[in-house]
């Protein structure tokens, strides 16, 4: 069969083959938002069929934990979806306090919850500077990235990283917020809505934006939910499902918040979801930082939690503690359990076997991008090449989160 072969400038390589082109794009296209292939068949520039090629950045971390302690596997959390390190954590300990039987104090409840919105805020105003990036809007990609710096500050405030916190563990958080933790967080508050209000001026009703988006990518609400969409990627679709809502975690039952949906289910719907979905976290941290009580930040037992440096210069005890678990770590009883919760990208859940052992038996996490990711082909088929950039930015993937 003929084939003519040609080799453009970049990293795609052209293949014509019976009048259709096979287009390879990535694994290091800019508009891929990771090391992402995508084999594309096109008939002119109408996608006939767009295959997600993954494994770029595996890295094992699923059958890494099953060889390290569950108190040393809270660190490989925050390396998988590296834009939401705090939703990661707290997935993780949510799953191992269920097999512990413990419920973290009310300190650490609450922090959680403000902690796990600032991360999806952190992790949406990424998704916005990059998809409005893509598209040409260069200005939010400033304006995005400046805001973002201000919860990195908390981050690194509570936690001394900015990125990988692995703050949020098993009995509650790593150390007991500061003093000033409250008082960064209303300044958040007072900020962010005009700065989100910014952002839509810019984009929700400029015509430009709009011709990029409106329409494209469309997926209907019965094909989201059979491919496994979640997140705002399903709610874009007008499917009510929000674990925080469904199914509670966290006291999340007590806070007074609504689910953004779409009606269309494509890319402008998607945007729009994740731009409301952005004041709805600042109405759930408005909530939390009310009522955040004094108290304890971890659960009182040395098992689980580490002593405090106090304890440690007056306790043998505390010592002896300390030094089992940064060794072995502790034992979890026999049992399995699969905990999902509401990620910024959508469901992540942790699936542990124990055995009663100090390391899990077996471990595997169910990550919203794999899933949302393997949706493209649906989502481009019929369209044109040219809108695949908005297509991929609107799904929001992150590929730690895909290879695992």
């Amino acid at each position: 069969m003929a084939m003519t072969m040609v080799k453009p400038v970049g990293s795609a390589t052209l293949v014509e083959q019976d009048g259709r082109l096979l287009l390879n794009m990535g694994p290091q296209h800019p508009a891929t938002h990771g090391v992402l292939r995508l084999v594309l068949e096109l008939d002119g520039e109408v996608v006939l069929s767009c295959d997600p090629v993954i494994g770029y950045v595996h890295t094992g971390i699923e059958k890494t934990y099953e060889h390290k302690t569950y108190h040393q596997g809270v660190t490989m959390t925050d390396r998988m979806d590296y834009l939401a390190p705090m939703s990661n954590n707290l997935a993780f300990a949510l799953g191992i306090e269920r097999l512990l039987g413990i419920d973290p104090p009310p300190r650490a409840q609450v922090g959680r919850v403000i902690l796990a919105e600032l991360t999806r805020l952190n992790s949406h105003l990424v998704w916005l500077a990059t998809q409005a990036l893509d598209l040409g809007a260069m200005s939010v990609f400033f304006y995005a990235l400046a805001e973002r710096e201000m919860i990195l500050d908390i981050f690194e405030m509570v936690s001394g990283q900015r990125l990988m916190t692995s703050y949020i563990r098993p009995g509650g958080l790593y150390y007991d917020l500061p003093e000033e933790f409250p008082a960064k967080v209303r300044e958040i508050l007072t900020a962010f809505p005009p700065r989100i209000d910014t952002y839509e001026d810019l984009l929700t009703s400029n015509e430009l934006w709009r011709e990029r988006t409106v329409g494209i990518g469309k997926i209907s609400a019965d094909d989201a939910v059979a491919l496994g969409l979640t997140g705002p990627c399903l709610r874009g679709s007008g499917v009510n499902w929000d674990i925080r809502k469904a199914e509670p975690y966290s006291g999340y039952e007590t806070y007074d918040f609504n689910v953004p949906l779409g009606t269309n289910g494509d890319v402008y719907d998607r945007y729009l979801c994740r731009m409301r979905e952005m004041r709805e976290s600042l109405r759930i941290i408005g909530q939390a930082v009310d009522r955040l009580p004094g108290g304890d930040f971890t659960v009182h037992d040395h098992k689980v939690s580490f002593p405090s440096r106090a304890e440690l210069a007056t306790s043998m005890e505390a010592l002896i503690h300390h030094f089992k678990l940064a060794t072995e770590g502790y034992r979890v009883p026999a049992g399995e359990i699969y905990l999902p919760i509401e990620s910024p990208r959508g469901e992540i859940g942790f699936y542990f076997v124990a055995d009663g052992s100090g390391k899990p038996y077996r471990a595997h996490v169910r990550t919203p991008s794999f899933y949302n990711l393997s949706a493209i082909g649906r989502l481009a088929r019929g369209g044109l090449v040219a809108d695949l950039v908005a297509l991929i930015g609107s799904l929001d993937p992150v590929l730690g989160d895909v290879d695992r």
